[in-house]
């Protein structure tokens, strides 16, 4: 039987100016599963606020990591301690500039690919065995530097099509939860934009 992944961890950067950034999807796709599936994310311990509860028939806990990015991991570290959880019982999402805006790519395992949230996982947890939820927002423009990219804001044509976006996260997500890692991959792993 696949391994159920129990957590689900959304990377992002605490504070008003990053709410609405490219690096901050995994924070706005956890908000949305919080508010779908009406499990608040109110408890805090130290720099991870959380929540518990049931999507469908399944047990999940919520958790936005809020020591900012590139410092991500002795929270999530803490957290999983707390819970009696390993890394392999945890699904991931972050940004991802390697894939289009509106693209989903879910992983098993893997490396950092230079993103400073996994990258801060990786070293605090002592493995990249943690399944990935990747949500593209593609590279920035010639001559722009990846910070500039990252940590600004959606273009008005993406805007448009971000609420969508969002919910896709959602739905792999909770696929991945409730159906199992392949299952998501098998959904979401394709070549065309925002296709379930």
């Amino acid at each position: 039987m696949e391994l159920q992944r129990q957590l689900i961890v959304g990377l992002g950067n605490p504070g008003a100016a990053y709410e609405t950034t490219r690096h901050n999807l995994g924070f706005m796709v956890i908000d949305e599963i919080s508010d779908h599936f009406a499990v608040p994310v109110t408890e805090k311990r130290r720099d991870v606020w959380f929540g518990r509860g049931r999507i469908h028939h399944c047990r999940t806990v919520l958790a936005k990591p809020m020591a900012f990015m590139n410092r991500s991991g002795p929270p999530v570290l803490l957290l999983l301690d707390e819970l009696g959880l390993k890394p392999e019982d945890m699904l991931v999402i972050h940004d991802d500039i390697d894939l289009a805006f509106g693209r989903i790519k879910i992983k098993e395992k893997g490396g950092h690919g230079g993103h400073r949230g996994i990258t801060s996982l990786m070293d605090a947890l002592g493995s990249g065995d943690f399944a990935r939820l990747r949500m593209g927002i593609g590279r920035p423009d010639p001559g722009m530097d990846v910070s500039d990219h990252v940590l600004g804001r959606f273009t008005p044509e993406e805007t448009v099509q971000l609420s969508r976006f969002i919910q896709m996260g959602r739905e792999a997500a909770v696929t991945v939860l409730c159906k199992g890692t392949k299952e998501g991959m098998n959904r979401f792993n394709r070549n065309t934009q925002q296709s379930t």
